[in-house]
């Protein structure tokens, strides 16, 4: 029983110490077989969400956005347990080689023991006698040192990649719209003389979209932190400049479509690779995105466009373009937004409505003069 016991603990070690490293050292995709910190996410993200289904509106919001930080301590927390254990399991293999004031060794005084010497307590009341027990007590306390500096090390870089991701979703809020579109991205920049606002909002998203697939690759917990605003997701926001790009493809004339092309394609491979890291597949048909753009959609898309002076491309196959693209991407967002809960951005707002800028705690809605008039005069909605 203590040689398997000893197997049993130097086994869970190694899975532990191995799942650790790919999940905050390994800096690249790590493979699809069982892990700790798959099996941990799965077993409790998907209770959690169905928990949030009881809920409606803000609050659900705010419950399912507890979850990724918290996540993370539970996670560490999972580690440092398993540690603990599989050192315990050791001493008891070696014999319970331990010195115990006034009581007998056990496996209880084991796993006492490894506790004790992993969060480096020393308290002295049970010590190691033989060479081995020391060793085994040795190399728990080094690594319980190493544990806590990678700890301190592995939350700044996760809130580091999660604060630039937040910073450019913010930055879209008065220039798509909360929830953003692409049909309002498009109609704000309606004055932009030679689309050079628009390329370089474009060329910044292919950037974007590039950090979210690196950081998110080697950091998979972070897609589960939430934006700030119940409006806003990453995920709307990647599937807004997905919809805009494909627009200005084939649909503008004398637009920035080579760098629209650049930023599709970079956005797109993001949204694979991390439907493939959550194993989402995509959704047969769609999903929730195939009602996205109905025919009804695309004539409000061409009215608001033109309300700005924009007019779509007149080509008889405009639509069934469109839909090709869409397909490129939208089966693999709808299964990333149906796992993670998050809403799909829409393509052209059902109604006006302010943007989170525009907004308060105390429901007052700041509103900017239309261009060429006087303020106090007549106003537009920005």
């Amino acid at each position: 029983m203590r040689l398997l016991g000893g197997l049993a603990g130097a086994l869970l070690l190694a899975v532990v110490l191995w799942d650790a490293f790919e999940t905050i050292i390994l800096p690249r995709r790590v493979s699809g077989r069982i892990r700790i910190t798959k099996l941990f996410y799965r077993s409790t993200w998907i209770p959690w969400r169905a928990t949030a289904r009881a809920l409606s509106g803000r609050r659900r919001d705010a419950f399912l956005s507890f979850f990724g930080p918290l996540s993370l301590i539970l996670l560490l927390a999972l580690w440092a347990v398993g540690i603990v254990v599989s050192f315990g399991l050791l001493q008891w293999a070696a014999g319970s080689a331990l010195s115990v004031t006034g009581g007998v060794p056990s496996l209880a005084t084991d796993l006492y023991m490894s506790g004790t010497t992993f969060v480096t307590l020393g308290l002295g009341d049970v010590a190691p006698r033989s060479a081995v027990a020391k060793a085994l007590t040795a190399v728990e306390a080094g690594m319980g040192f190493a544990f806590l500096a990678v700890v301190i090390g592995y939350f700044p870089v996760i809130y580091q990649a999660f604060s630039r991701r937040e910073v450019a979703i913010s930055l879209l809020d008065a220039r798509a719209g909360s929830p953003p579109s692409a049909s309002e991205l498009l109609w704000r920049h309606r004055e932009d003389p030679g689309t050079a606002a628009l390329t370089e909002l474009l060329r910044d998203w292919e950037r974007w979209a590039a950090d979210v697939l690196e950081s998110h690759l080697s950091y998979p917990p972070l897609a589960y932190f939430r934006s700030q605003h119940y409006n806003e997701s990453w995920l709307a926001a990647l599937t807004t400049i997905l919809d805009t790009s494909a627009v200005v493809m084939i649909g503008l004339d004398g637009w920035c479509a080579r760098q629209a092309e650049l930023t599709f394609a970079m956005a797109r491979h993001a949204v694979v690779d991390l439907a493939q890291v959550f194993s989402t597949p995509p959704q047969q048909g769609g999903g929730d995105a195939a009602e996205r753009l109905s025919a009804a959609q695309v004539t409000r898309l061409r009215a608001r466009l033109a309300g700005g002076g924009l007019r779509l491309r007149e080509r008889p196959d405009f639509e069934e373009r469109l839909t090709e693209l869409r397909r490129m991407y939208e089966p693999y967002v709808a299964a990333l937004a149906h796992y993670l809960a998050v809403p799909l951005p829409p393509w052209v707002r059902e109604v006006e409505r302010p943007d989170n800028w525009q907004t308060s705690a105390w429901d007052r809605v700041v509103r900017l003069p239309a261009r060429g008039t006087a303020a106090g005069s007549e106003e537009e909605h920005f």
